[in-house]
């Protein structure tokens, strides 16, 4: 259910205190810097030639360290306190409420701190991408160390006397409590580890080998170009390109996207290709009247992940999307022209018993290799496991909880590229969005009525302005919970995504 903003929500300007205005300029100022990074973020990962690192490390530090100084300001600060008593529509509390959170934690760090992380990213991104290319961790080893010793140090000086990883978690989550991050984690292992055990039993035989053979990589990239077109990407404001890790980045005006090829999994750069135009819808969906500043920006990663999840499980990986995308798949690959629809959906929903990474995973055992990172980024930062320990804990944690040991570092403990930014407190936001995924489709399915009717006619029209009316619109307007209030009537549980999984797998898998 969708909830009206009420006429008092309405922002008049003549109303706001000057100490508002100004506080607005100086936001979309150093809001402006961050996205001169991102775009340099991007270039790195997607354009840059390989030797450009030492250049783009010190560029990036220095855009961080501006940006650090804009925020921590003391005119910042002065103007918050100005705020503090003001009589402010509810649009401009948010704005308020948003920017004091950031100043607060910004104000907290040294600006030498930042830099300092700033440069060790860009360093750690080329030496992951080299050590996973070796296939040795030991060569990612230092910058793991030294990225662990940073944001320990980070956490410390916004809030010593708490838990560091639970003040890195809110870096990415600002709005759910550890605890409650913890505990839906430990729902779905506690859900998910039993039905995975009974998918393994049964004697259901899956369509598995419907997309067995060799796909060309330019051909699967036409096809993800054509995905995009086909759910309503806006090439206008994006573009396609490749990269090792598949990625979004941008804004309201320019969002772009990147996928990954493998040329014996089609469906590898299907899955990956929508999921990153649900992120990229989410960026495009934001008000663009108010870019720069907290109503123009998405909430947080956990409402980021509901919609690449969305997309890519809900629709994706939906029986009703593969009836009409099954023929534009095999015009691209005429050696798949036997296979049925059926057949696609359950390839597309296999329970893989002996998959290593996780951007590969199905959509249960996702959850597990979510687990698995969380509990060993949560040990390192509390200091509970040493660095030269992760990839052993690795690959005893994959064999504990999925039944299978990584021969390799690249298929273990290398595979993602978070700790290489240094983003500790990022993967349980993969799972949180996938619970939230279902608690949003679930709504817009009752508001909207029959979506899969619409997804088989390939018409996503209703779906996207449901999301974009419900979700995009509200930019960080709302904090998480209530946000998924407004769009479902119901508190962000794990009950729509429980019964879900149980019906789709007992359905696939005769349970």
């Amino acid at each position: 259910m969708a909830t009206e903003a009420t006429a008092d929500d309405t922002d008049d300007a003549s109303d706001a205190p000057d100490a508002y205005d100004a506080l607005l300029d100086r936001v979309q100022q150093w809001n402006a810097v961050g996205s001169a990074s991102g775009v340099l973020g991007w270039d790195q990962q997607v354009m840059m030639p390989e030797g450009g690192t030492p250049a783009r490390s010190k560029q990036l530090s220095a855009l961080s360290s501006v940006h650090h100084d804009m925020v921590t300001d003391d005119e910042t600060g002065e103007l918050l306190d100005e705020l503090d008593d003001a009589d402010l529509s509810e649009e401009r509390a948010a704005v308020v409420r948003e920017v004091r959170r950031e100043y607060e934690r910004a104000d907290a760090v040294p600006v030498e701190l930042v830099e300092e992380i700033s440069e060790t990213g860009s360093e750690a991104l080329q030496a992951w991408e080299e050590a996973k290319a070796a296939d040795d961790f030991d060569q990612f080893a230092p910058y793991l160390e030294k990225h662990v010793e940073l944001k320990r140090e980070y956490a410390e000086h916004i809030d010593p006397d708490r838990d560091p990883y639970e003040v890195l978690f809110e870096e990415f989550e600002p709005c759910l409590s550890m605890e409650r991050a913890e505990s839906i984690l430990t729902e779905l292992r506690e859900a998910l580890v039993p039905m995975i055990e009974d998918i393994r039993e049964s004697d259901v035989e899956l369509a598995v080998d419907t997309f067995e053979g060799t796909f060309p990589e330019e051909t699967q990239e036409e096809l993800s170009r054509e995905i995009l077109e086909h759910v309503g990407y806006d090439f206008d404001r994006g573009r396609l390109d490749v990269s090792s890790h598949p990625f979004t980045a941008g804004n309201q005006f320019d969002c772009r996207v990147t996928t990954r090829f493998d040329e014996t999994d089609p469906l590898g750069a299907v899955g990956s290709t929508i999921h990153e135009f649900g992120h990229a819808q989410y960026n495009l969906g934001l008000p663009q009247d108010h870019f720069g500043t907290p109503l123009g920006e998405s909430r947080d990663l956990s409402v980021h992940e509901s919609q690449s999840r969305l997309w890519e499980n809900h629709v994706g990986r939906s029986q009703a999307f593969w009836e009409e995308f099954l023929p534009v798949f095999q015009d691209h690959f005429p050696q798949t022209e036997e296979a049925t629809v059926r057949d696609a959906y359950e390839a597309f929903n296999q329970v893989y018993e002996d998959n290593f990474i996780r951007v590969e995973a199905d959509e249960l055992t996702y959850h597990l290799h979510i687990v698995i990172r969380f509990e060993i980024e949560r040990d390192l930062i509390r200091g509970d496991l040493g660095v030269e320990d992760v990839p052993e804990v690795w690959n005893d944690k994959y064999e504990e909880y999925l039944g299978i040991r990584p021969d390799t570092d690249s298929e273990g403990c290398l595979q993602d590229i978070h700790w290489s930014h240094g983003n500790f407190g990022y993967f349980p936001t993969y799972s949180l969005g996938s619970v939230m995924a279902a608690q949003l489709f679930d709504a817009a399915d009752s508001e909207i009525g029959d979506l899969d009717s619409k997804v088989a006619d390939g018409d996503f029209d209703d779906l996207r302005e449901w999301l974009g009316e419900n979700v995009h619109r509200h930019g960080s307007r709302y904090e998480t919970n209530e946000l998924v209030k407004r769009a479902t009537g119901e508190d962000f549980s794990a009950d729509a995504f429980l019964d879900y999984v149980d019906e789709k797998y007992g359905e696939l898998y005769e349970l």
